[in-house]
This record gives structure tokens, sequence and C-alpha cells, in this order.
């Protein structure tokens, strides 16, 4: 890349931190039980942008052969707390906590580029069950010390992206014809993500468990 275009992707990189700033001065200063929607608003600007910006810059290191990809999607992965557990008949992913779907086009590779990266890595360590006939599971977990408030339906949530990241490593297919789909919400002591992907059998199981958890808020 050479130093002009670099000048100015950087530029642009830092003509969206003032706003960023600016916008998480507004989140400080509104009163969220009186105004919750326009904090709301707010929080959803400032995470996309900083996701934007998050974006911007890993772009401006690939087109400029700094570090590769892959090198730096693990990072990325680690820093999202990206994490694989698995046995025979089933396989748990733990993400950050999803994003409501954007209103408009935007970016959504701050997350599904590390989780490829981190399960291309993850599959060629392991050998993982791969899945014909299952059940997806979406466990939406709310950090317990925040308001309830921020519990969102899940239709607003951005879990298609993760679930074709996912499905290429784990599934014959995400359609309906191969999976069945199931989303809980619990509290807990931060908000994350855990998709958890698995036969068909062992959902009655995997179902009574999550029942039995004292926090558990899900609607069938």
């Amino acid at each position: 890349m050479d130093k002009h275009t670099l000048s100015s992707r950087l530029s642009r990189i830092e003509e969206e931190i003032p706003k960023l700033t600016n916008t998480l001065y507004a989140m400080r200063i509104t009163d969220t039980k009186s105004y919750g929607k326009n904090y709301e608003e707010l929080s959803i600007d400032a995470a996309i942008r900083a996701e934007r910006i998050a974006c911007s810059l890993r772009n401006v290191i690939y087109a400029a052969n700094l570090v590769p990809k892959p090198v730096l999607m693990q990072k990325a992965a680690k820093e999202h707390g990206i994490a694989l557990a698995f046995s025979d008949c089933s396989v748990t992913i733990t993400l950050p906590g999803l994003m409501p779907k954007r209103n408009k086009r935007t970016n959504t590779t701050f997350l599904t580029d590390p989780l490829y990266s981190f399960m291309d890595s993850y599959t060629k360590e392991h050998v993982l069950p791969h899945f014909t006939d299952c059940v997806v599971c979406f466990t939406h977990r709310f950090d317990e010390s925040l308001s309830a408030r921020r519990v969102r339906d899940y239709d607003n949530l951005e879990c298609k992206q993760i679930l074709d990241t996912v499905a290429g490593f784990l599934m014959t297919d995400d359609s309906g014809i191969f999976c069945d789909a199931y989303h809980t919400t619990e509290f807990g002591d931060r908000d994350c993500t855990i998709l958890t992907i698995m036969e068909k059998n062992s959902f009655p199981t995997w179902l009574k468990e999550q029942a039995d958890r004292e926090k558990n808020i899900s609607d069938f």
C-alpha cells in the first residue's frame, strides 16, 4: 500500500473516533430510567461504530501486508473470548453477546471473521462431530447486574450470520430440513452467547437441564 492510500484510510478512521467519543459522552449523561430507548439507540450506535473502526483497522493491516489475516483473526478470537467444547453428540461454542440486527447495510465481519478463523484452526487439530439431523440451541446470557430491559426478542439478534459461519464446519446444512432451532435466555455473571449443536435425541436431556437452572427465563 502506498503512503498516500495508507494516510487516506487512517484519516477516515480518525474521523470516526470523535464521533464514537461523542456518542459515549451522550450515553454517560442520558438518564437510562427516563430515556431508556434513547440510551439503547446510543449504545447500539456506539457498538456498531466501534465495530466499523476495528474492521477498518484490520483492512489497513491486511492491505499493508503487516500481519497475515489468520494470525490477526486468531488474536481477535482470543480477545472475543471464543471457546469450544465437544463430546460425541454435541458441540458448544461460547461467543460474545450478539448485536441486534442492523437497520442498514453494516459490516458484520467483526465477529464472524474471528469465529471463522477460530473454527478453521480448531477443526484442523480436533476431529469434531458432523451433524446431519440436529438441534441448534442459542443460549443468550445477560449480565445479571444490569437491567433486564436489555433482553431482546430472539428474532432481533444476528444469529443467522453466526450459524452460517459454524454450519460450514459442523453441519450438512442449516436449513430446516436438517436442523431445528431453539432459543433460551438466562442471567449470569457476564453477557455472552452459547451456541450448542447436538443430536436430536440429546435435546430432551439438554432441555431438562436448562429448565432446572434457577436463573433460566426461557420461553419455548
